[in-house]
């Protein structure tokens, strides 16, 4: 597989690995209101097999020693940084709209760019400025129809995980050696816990258990393919690329459960969309990139 993955050039193959890991992603909502289970209750079994599936694969590869023994420091930073945000990401399908948890992370792409100046010294293109500006001006607008209703918890709890997914695509772009797989597991192992203590996760039946269990499949997936290509894009281009699940969610929402985005949220949608559309055009040929 890594061979594979390693053929194309490293942006190509980055751009190629972002992209599979936001359609995946965009899935998430499907699976967590696809069930009667409560939100600690999805996160232990979506975490149990998330681990297990992604044990497998490291098992699989031969790289046991290298995705968690020599994970570092940058490894379980990333681990915790992503437990936090995994269980605000469930939390929030609960209590708000996929559309809106979708939209509202795409504030990750300036988040991401302005940390990566900070600590890591990449330069921020206008290109890339512009894109993160229309992007979280397109949040902006999807948070304030929450403010006065019921979904402003779950806005809440969504902007955390945007603020903790840039932290950890950050992460990934100041140490680059640091594995995909093997903080990811470590992640998921950190909420069981919680989830046990929280939740009631052993009260839950059978096909609800098994739903679980593929989001658990999936999540791993994703979260190793996002993890891969991060390590080969800068930071805001990697999260400008991971919100073209905006795209997915909405659709897959309405699909499901009919549920329609409102005015606000489509509106914004619109201007997360472009920017991330506008972020990837090349500049025309005999200009220096902005």
């Amino acid at each position: 597989m890594n061979e594979i993955i390693e053929r194309g050039s490293p942006r190509a193959t980055g751009i190629a690995l972002v992209v599979v890991s936001a359609l995946v992603f965009s899935t998430a909502g499907l699976f967590t209101k696809g069930v009667q289970a409560a939100a600690w209750d999805v996160i232990f079994w979506r975490g149990l097999f998330a681990a297990l599936f992604t044990t497998a694969y490291i098992l699989w590869c031969g790289s046991f020693r290298a995705e968690f023994i020599d994970m570092g420091y940058s490894g379980w930073v990333a681990a915790l940084v992503g437990a936090s945000g995994s269980a605000a990401f469930i939390s929030a399908f609960k209590l708000t709209s996929i559309a809106n948890v979708s939209l509202i992370y795409a504030a990750s792409p300036l988040l991401a760019a302005l940390l990566a100046w900070a600590w890591v010294g990449e330069r921020l293109t206008r290109r890339v400025l512009i894109g993160c500006a229309a992007a979280f001006t397109g949040v902006a607008i999807i948070v304030s129809g929450s403010i006065d209703g019921a979904n402003l918890q779950g806005d809440l709890l969504a902007a955390w995980m945007t603020s903790a997914l840039a932290i950890w695509m950050v992460i990934y772009r100041r140490y680059p050696n640091t594995p995909a797989a093997g903080p990811m597991v470590l992640s998921s192992l950190v909420l069981l816990p919680l989830g046990y203590t929280l939740g009631m996760p052993f009260s839950n039946s059978l096909p609800e258990i098994a739903a679980m269990a593929a989001f658990g499949l999936t999540f791993a997936l994703a979260s190793v393919t996002l993890g891969e290509g991060a390590k080969r894009l800068p930071a805001g281009e990697t999260s400008l690329l991971s919100t073209s699940e905006v795209a997915f969610a909405p659709l897959f929402a309405w699909l499901a459960f009919a549920e329609l985005p409102v005015f606000a949220t489509f509106a914004g949608g619109l201007l997360v969309l472009a920017g991330v559309v506008g972020s990837q055009i090349p500049p025309r040929a005999g200009r220096i990139p902005s």
